[in-house]
Protein backbone atom coordinates (compact mmCIF):
# COMPACT_ATOMS: atom_id res chain seq x y z
CA UNK A 1 0.00 0.00 0.00
CA UNK A 2 1.33 3.45 -0.88
CA UNK A 3 0.53 6.50 1.20
CA UNK A 4 0.66 10.12 0.15
CA UNK A 5 3.71 12.12 1.15
CA UNK A 6 3.73 13.60 4.63
CA UNK A 7 1.22 11.07 5.88
CA UNK A 8 2.04 9.01 8.92
CA UNK A 9 1.01 5.36 8.95
CA UNK A 10 0.53 3.33 12.06
CA UNK A 11 1.53 -0.29 12.41
CA UNK A 12 1.16 -2.65 15.32
CA UNK A 13 4.09 -4.51 16.82
CA UNK A 14 3.46 -7.82 18.59
CA UNK A 15 3.44 -6.10 21.99
CA UNK A 16 0.72 -3.65 20.85
CA UNK A 17 3.16 -0.73 20.66
CA UNK A 18 2.27 1.87 18.07
CA UNK A 19 5.07 2.78 15.67
CA UNK A 20 4.90 5.79 13.38
CA UNK A 21 6.35 5.44 9.90
CA UNK A 22 6.95 8.50 7.74
CA UNK A 23 7.15 8.38 3.95
CA UNK A 24 8.20 11.26 1.75
CA UNK A 25 7.61 11.79 -1.98
CA UNK A 26 10.43 9.44 -2.94
CA UNK A 27 8.14 6.50 -2.15
CA UNK A 28 6.66 6.99 -5.64
CA UNK A 29 10.01 6.74 -7.44
CA UNK A 30 11.50 3.75 -9.28
CA UNK A 31 15.17 4.31 -8.48
CA UNK A 32 16.51 1.96 -5.78
CA UNK A 33 18.66 4.81 -4.45
CA UNK A 34 15.73 7.20 -4.08
CA UNK A 35 13.59 4.46 -2.54
CA UNK A 36 16.31 3.93 0.10
CA UNK A 37 15.52 7.47 1.28
CA UNK A 38 11.72 7.21 1.08
CA UNK A 39 11.35 6.74 4.82
CA UNK A 40 13.86 9.41 5.90
CA UNK A 41 12.31 12.10 8.11
CA UNK A 42 13.63 14.65 5.58
CA UNK A 43 10.77 15.69 3.31
CA UNK A 44 12.63 14.75 0.13
CA UNK A 45 11.33 15.67 -3.30
CA UNK A 46 12.50 14.10 -6.53
CA UNK A 47 13.93 16.48 -9.14
CA UNK A 48 10.95 18.12 -10.81
CA UNK A 49 8.45 20.92 -11.10
CA UNK A 50 6.73 20.26 -7.77
CA UNK A 51 9.93 20.89 -5.80
CA UNK A 52 10.90 24.02 -7.72
CA UNK A 53 7.39 25.47 -7.45
CA UNK A 54 7.38 24.87 -3.70
CA UNK A 55 10.77 26.57 -3.32
CA UNK A 56 9.59 29.55 -5.35
CA UNK A 57 6.24 29.83 -3.59
CA UNK A 58 7.75 29.56 -0.08
CA UNK A 59 10.87 31.57 -0.99
CA UNK A 60 13.14 28.77 0.28
CA UNK A 61 16.55 27.72 -1.02
CA UNK A 62 16.98 24.24 -2.45
CA UNK A 63 19.08 21.64 -0.67
CA UNK A 64 20.29 19.34 -3.47
CA UNK A 65 21.69 15.91 -2.68
CA UNK A 66 23.04 13.83 -5.58
CA UNK A 67 24.14 10.26 -4.95
CA UNK A 68 23.83 6.64 -6.03
CA UNK A 69 23.00 3.32 -4.43
CA UNK A 70 26.54 1.92 -4.07
CA UNK A 71 28.09 5.15 -2.76
CA UNK A 72 29.57 4.48 0.70
CA UNK A 73 29.58 8.12 1.78
CA UNK A 74 25.98 8.59 0.63
CA UNK A 75 24.95 5.87 3.09
CA UNK A 76 27.06 7.38 5.85
CA UNK A 77 25.47 10.79 5.31
CA UNK A 78 21.99 9.25 5.30
CA UNK A 79 22.62 7.50 8.61
CA UNK A 80 24.46 10.35 10.34
CA UNK A 81 22.39 13.25 9.02
CA UNK A 82 19.23 12.48 7.07
CA UNK A 83 17.90 9.94 9.59
CA UNK A 84 18.43 12.35 12.49
CA UNK A 85 15.08 13.90 13.52
CA UNK A 86 16.61 17.25 14.50
CA UNK A 87 18.59 17.58 11.26
CA UNK A 88 15.46 16.63 9.31
CA UNK A 89 13.36 19.17 11.21
CA UNK A 90 15.82 21.92 10.35
CA UNK A 91 16.08 20.87 6.70
CA UNK A 92 12.30 20.69 6.37
CA UNK A 93 11.88 24.11 7.96
CA UNK A 94 14.57 25.98 6.00
CA UNK A 95 14.93 24.20 2.64
CA UNK A 96 13.09 22.37 -0.09
CA UNK A 97 15.21 19.21 -0.21
CA UNK A 98 15.72 17.43 -3.53
CA UNK A 99 17.37 14.04 -3.89
CA UNK A 100 18.76 12.91 -7.27
CA UNK A 101 20.05 9.49 -8.31
CA UNK A 102 23.08 10.27 -10.47
CA UNK A 103 22.69 6.94 -12.29
CA UNK A 104 19.12 7.81 -13.21
CA UNK A 105 19.87 11.48 -14.04
CA UNK A 106 23.51 11.76 -15.22
CA UNK A 107 22.58 15.03 -16.96
CA UNK A 108 21.93 16.73 -13.61
CA UNK A 109 24.99 15.15 -12.01
CA UNK A 110 27.21 16.36 -14.87
CA UNK A 111 26.04 19.96 -14.50
CA UNK A 112 26.90 20.05 -10.81
CA UNK A 113 30.14 18.09 -11.18
CA UNK A 114 31.36 20.66 -13.72
CA UNK A 115 30.59 23.52 -11.30
CA UNK A 116 32.30 21.99 -8.26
Amino acid sequence: MIFLANEVTMSQEPESKTVEKHYNRLIFEKSPYLLQHADNPVDWYPWGTEAFEKARKENKPIFLSIGYSTCHWCHVMEHESFEDPEVARLMNEVFVSIKVDREERPDIDNVYMMVS
